[in-house]
C-alpha cells in the first residue's frame, strides 16, 4: 500500500543540532517599529497625497495611541475600524494593538446589515472611522451602540476627531500592554461561501512576523498595497515596515493606476489577486509601461488560471510568485520565481511546496490520509494556525481538530511534494456521474484564446440538484458562442463537464478583497 504523503519538517532527533529556545514574547507592533527605527530618515508609508518619513510615522502611532488610552481603550477591548487605505489606518491598527487591545477591520463592500451585525458580535467598545465613509458610518452607529465614535478627522458631527485628540499627545515610546495570550484581531471571513465568520488571533500568533516578511519580503522592499488592508494587503504592510521598507498605499485598485505607480514609485512589491493580475495585464498601458523595478509580485487568495499566469511571467519577467494559506492556517505554501517555467502549465497549475515549519496532509471525508496523486481535504498543522472562530466553539471543533485545521479545500500532493489546490469543497459541483470541480473547469476555458476571464459555480434548480454555470468575460474584439465553448468543454474534457449554461459579461464581480463574488453570480442567475 503507498504511504500517505505528508510535506513536513524534520524531527529534532533528525536535525544536526538542538533546536535554539523560542524568542522570548514581543509585540509585533514593537518588531514593526523597530523595522522603523532602523531606516529614521527614510520615507515609510506613501499615500492620500502624503508621504510619511520613518520617525513622523513612529511619532504618530504613539500619539494616537495615548489618546485612544485617554478615550477608554485598554487590553481586552475591541476597536471595530471602517477605514480604507490610508496612513492613518495602518497607525490606528498599531495604536490599538499597542495597548493590548484588538481591532475589527470591516469589509467596505459588506451590506450595511452584515457590518452591524459583526460590530455588535465582536463586542465593539470603539468606532474608528475613515471620514469619507462617513454616511455609512452613521448608519452603523445608530443601529449598533458603542461608547466612542472617533473619526480620523472631519467636523466632529459623527463623532470625536481622532487626529486632533492625538496633537495634544505626547509622542515618546510607550512600552507594550500585550500579553502572548491576548487577542490581537478577529478578522472576518471574506463570506463567499457563507456568512463571514470571525478568525481569532493572539498577539503570539503574530510573532511569525519575520517569516512571513522572509517569504514575502527582501531589502530595500517599496511594496504596492491595492488591495484593502482589512484583508491580506494589511498583513503584508506589516511585514514590510518590520524588514525596514515603504509601504505605498491605492484606496481603490485601478489597473491604470497601478502601472504608473510602478514606475513612478519604482514598486518592487506586489500582491494581487488574480482577478487583479488579470486585469493589469489586460489593460492598454501593460504594453508599454515601465514595470522594471518589479523583483516580486505573489499572487493567491483565489484560484489562477495557469495559461494566464505564463502570460504574465512573459510580460512581467521572473518576478511572479504564488502564496497559498487561509487565515484560518496562516501560510502554507509558496511555487517561488524559479519555478514558474511558462512552458510548465502542470507545474504552474500547483501551489507549491509547503513552506517550512507547516505540515499538510490529503485527508478523505473520514479523516484518513490519503496517498500521493488523490483528492481530499487539505489539512493544516502549524505554530501559527488560528487560536478559533469567536464566539463559535462548534464551528472551531470542526474545522480545528488534533491541532489541525481542515480547511474546507480539496486538493492533493504529487510524489514531488507539490500541492495542487483543486476546489473548495463548497464550490465543487455535484451532478449526475459524479462531481465537477470549478477550478479544473475554468482553467480549461482559460485555454480558449477568446476567454479573458471566468467564474464557474452551480446553480440549484427546481428539482433540488445543482446545474454547471459559468460567466465568460470574452477579450475584445474576439467573437466566441456559448456553444463553441460547450463543444471546447465536450471535446476536452467530457459530456459531465458540459455547462448547462454560459452567460458573458463585461465583468466579473469580485469581493472586497478581489475574488470574483460566486455568491453575487449565483442570485442573478437563480
Amino acid at each position: 500500500m503507498t504511504s500517505a504523503p505528508t510535506a513536513r519538517q524534520a524531527t529534532d532527533a533528525e536535525q544536526p543540532f538542538p533546536s535554539p529556545s523560542p524568542p522570548a514574547f514581543r509585540n509585533y507592533v514593537e518588531t514593526v517599529l523597530d523595522g522603523l527605527s532602523a531606516v529614521p530618515g527614510r520615507e515609510v508609508v506613501v499615500g492620500d497625497g502624503r508621504r510619511l518619513g520613518a520617525d513622523e510615522f513612529r511619532s504618530l502611532v504613539y500619539r494616537l495611541a495615548r489618546a485612544l488610552r485617554e478615550c477608554g481603550v485598554e487590553r481586552g477591548r475591541t476597536v471595530t475600524l471602517l477605514c480604507g487605505n490610508v496612513p492613518e489606518t495602518l497607525a490606528v491598527r498599531y495604536a490599538v494593538n499597542l495597548l493590548g487591545a484588538h481591532f475589527n477591520h470591516l469589509y467596505m463592500r459588506l451590506g450595511a446589515d452584515v457590518q452591524a451585525a459583526l460590530m455588535a458580535d465582536v463586542d465593539t467598545y470603539a468606532f474608528v472611522v475613515d471620514p469619507r465613509l462617513a454616511e455609512r458610518a452613521a448608519r452603523l452607529a445608530a443601529a449598533v451602540p458603542v461608547e466612542r465614535v472617533l473619526v480620523l478627522g472631519g467636523d466632529g458631527v459623527l463623532g470625536e476627531d481622532l487626529l486632533a485628540l492625538a496633537d495634544k499627545q505626547d509622542d515618546a515610546p510607550l512600552p507594550s500592554a500585550a500579553r502572548p495570550e491576548d487577542l490581537c484581531f478577529i478578522r472576518h471571513s471574506g463570506g463567499t461561501t457563507g456568512h463571514p465568520k470571525g478568525i481569532r488571533s493572539t498577539f503570539a500568533r503574530m510573532q511569525d512576523l519575520r517569516l512571513v516578511a522572509g517569504l514575502f519580503g527582501g531589502r530595500e522592499r517599496r511594496d504596492l498595497v491595492c488591495i484593502p488592508l482589512s484583508h491580506a494587503g494589511g498583513f503584508l504592510a506589516d511585514a514590510t515596515l518590520a524588514g525596514g521598507g515603504t509601504v505605498v498605499l491605492h484606496y481603490a485598485f485601478d489597473p491604470a493606476e497601478v502601472l504608473a505607480t510602478v514606475a513612478r514609485e519604482r514598486i518592487t512589491n506586489m500582491f494581487l489577486l488574480p482577478p487583479l493580475l488579470y486585469q493589469i495585464l489586460d489593460h492598454p498601458d501593460a504594453a508599454h509601461a515601465d514595470t522594471s523595478s518589479l523583483r516580486q509580485v505573489t499572487y493567491g487568495g483565489t484560484p489562477s488560471s495557469p495559461v494566464r499566469i505564463a502570460e504574465a511571467v512573459r510580460r512581467l519577467g521572473p518576478v511572479l510568485q504564488q502564496g497559498y494559506g487561509q487565515f484560518e492556517a496562516g501560510a502554507v505554501s509558496v511555487l517561488p520565481a524559479a519555478e514558474h517555467d511558462p512552458d510548465r502549465l502542470d507545474v504552474l497549475r500547483t501551489a507549491g511546496r509547503v513552506v517550512p515549519g507547516v505540515e499538510v496532509e490529503i485527508r478523505d471525508e473520514h479523516g484518513a490520509a490519503l496517498p500521493a496523486g488523490q483528492v481530499g481535504e487539505i489539512c493544516v498543522r502549524a505554530d501559527g494556525v488560528m487560536e478559533g472562530y469567536w464566539k463559535n466553539p462548534e464551528l472551531t471543533a470542526e474545522v480545528l481538530r488534533d491541532g489541525w485545521v481542515h480547511t474546507g479545500d480539496l486538493g492533493r500532493l504529487d510524489g514531488d511534494g507539490y500541492l495542487t489546490v483543486v476546489d473548495r469543497i463548497k464550490d465543487m459541483i455535484a451532478v449526475v456521474g459524479g462531481h465537477v470541480y470549478t477550478t479544473e473547469l475554468e482553467d480549461f476555458l482559460h485555454t480558449h484564446p477568446a476567454v479573458r476571464q471566468c467564474a464557474v459555480y452551480g446553480v440549484r434548480g427546481d428539482g433540488g440538484h445543482e446545474r454547471v454555470h459559468a460567466t465568460v468575460v470574452p477579450r475584445p474584439g474576439v467573437q466566441v458562442t456559448a456553444d463553441e465553448l460547450r463543444t471546447l468543454v465536450r471535446d476536452g474534457r467530457g459530456e459531465m463537464y458540459v455547462p448547462d449554461r454560459i452567460d458573458f459579461a463585461d465583468a466579473l464581480p469580485l469581493t472586497d478583497a478581489g475574488k470574483p463574488d460566486k455568491k453575487e453570480l449565483r442570485l442573478r442567475a437563480a
